[in-house]
């Protein structure tokens, strides 16, 4: 993974690059930004960038933004398959066995080579791409003590290749009270050329303790143009199909990738979508218990996944009601709907829609009863609606 790789955020890309250049580089930072804006394969390319052993010519010292990596020394070989003994990965994992001591089990490394295969086919992967390549079925990802107290071990020996050493660690938002509590003196005071690189795509569940010892490096959404050209580019996509999938896609090049490979998926929670609004304004409680448990059947990651479609038509449907296209990121069956969905959604109800939702997502993740979460989403769905419909009469 190269800087030259990843789509667009050049601003980011300058500044890592003046940091190796000017021999500051902060020994904790924090990427953060939303899903799917290259923040992972950032810090991998970065991770690169600071073991590279070339020491003369080539593209690494290159001025501006011609600077990277070598490509070829040794560090770079083995970074081409994240096998670098000096950079370690901390990621959400689960316990695969129960029966083992919370103290020991599950380790980083015990999930490692599932790690590096999803990586190297998708670098923007997200939290649930990585938890299907794990098999992880409906368990939740985090990150435990047990992890942090390894990574201390490994960081306690010198270096293997005599020279810098880089921890990327996942979504510290997922670490557990006693994983972050392991970390923080580690994090505050590394050992000597040790850079920690946080990535994160919700920085401010990540502990205030923590995040004051970091520099943030923000990411922002990608630009339409910086997608459709890449689209373009790597998918031979004609311009006009790129331009709708990057329009589409809100920013994000996970969606993007999600867009192009999982349109049964998204048919999917299309037609959950539109039925449970249209079954809610209806009120039609038995076909709304059958679809609560239709939905309860999916799994957890599915689940999710649902929910945040959801809000996110939500969104769109609000934002439908001002017919500004720019600000609109549906395909052609979501935006058919949301025409005739969207006076229902309005100043009066879309804030108490989207709370709802997303308490529904945080019940899920918190493993409550799925047939008691999405019946009472369905419940409470029809005086939001109804709400709205009475007050426009």
């Amino acid at each position: 993974m190269f800087f030259k790789d990843i789509i667009g955020q050049e601003e980011v890309k300058a500044q890592l690059r003046h940091q190796l250049e000017s021999g500051r580089i902060p020994h904790a930072q924090l990427f953060a930004g939303p899903v799917g804006t290259g923040k992972l394969p950032m810090a991998v390319a970065f991770a690169r960038y600071l073991v590279c052993q070339h020491s003369e010519g080539g593209d690494m010292f290159a001025s501006g933004p011609a600077a990277d990596s070598c490509g070829y020394c040794p560090a770079c070989v083995k970074m081409n398959k994240l096998v670098h003994p000096d950079v370690h990965f901390m990621m959400p994992v689960f316990k695969r066995d129960s029966g083992r001591p919370a103290d020991t089990y599950p380790q980083s490394d015990d999930f490692i080579f599932e790690w590096r295969e999803a990586f190297l086919e998708n670098p923007y992967l997200d939290l649930a791409e990585w938890m299907r390549a794990a098999r992880a079925d409906n368990q939740q990802g985090e990150l435990y003590a047990a992890q942090a107290a390894e990574l201390i071990r490994k960081l306690s020996f010198r270096s293997s290749e005599g020279g810098r050493r880089v921890v990327i660690l996942w979504l510290p938002e997922r670490m557990n009270d006693s994983c972050a509590n392991k970390l923080l003196k580690l994090i505050e005071e590394p050992p000597a050329e040790t850079v920690f690189l946080l990535v994160s795509d919700d920085a401010e569940r990540v502990l205030p303790t923590i995040q004051s010892r970091t520099l943030r490096v923000n990411f922002r959404p990608l630009k339409e143009v910086e997608m459709a050209h890449a689209l373009v580019e790597r998918f031979s996509l004609s311009a006009d199909v790129a331009d709708d999938l990057a329009h589409t896609a809100g920013g994000s090049w996970a969606r993007v990738l999600h867009l192009l490979d999982a349109e049964d998926e998204t048919r999917q929670n299309t037609e959950l979508f539109i039925r449970l609004m249209r079954l809610a304004y209806g009120r039609k409680l038995d076909e709304l218990k059958l679809w609560s448990e239709e939905v309860a059947k999916l799994g957890r990651t599915p689940q999710r996944q649902f929910l945040d479609y959801a809000q996110r038509m939500v969104r769109e449907s609000f934002v439908a009601n001002f017919h500004s296209h720019t600000l609109s990121y549906m395909n052609s069956a979501e935006a058919a709907f949301t025409a005739r969905f969207a006076p229902f959604v309005d100043e009066r109800n879309v804030m108490g829609i989207t709370a709802l939702l997303a308490d529904a997502q945080r019940d899920i993740e918190g493993n409550v009863n799925a047939r008691m979460v999405f019946f009472d989403l369905s419940l409470r769905m029809i005086v939001l609606l109804r709400q709205s419909a009475a007050a426009s009469r």
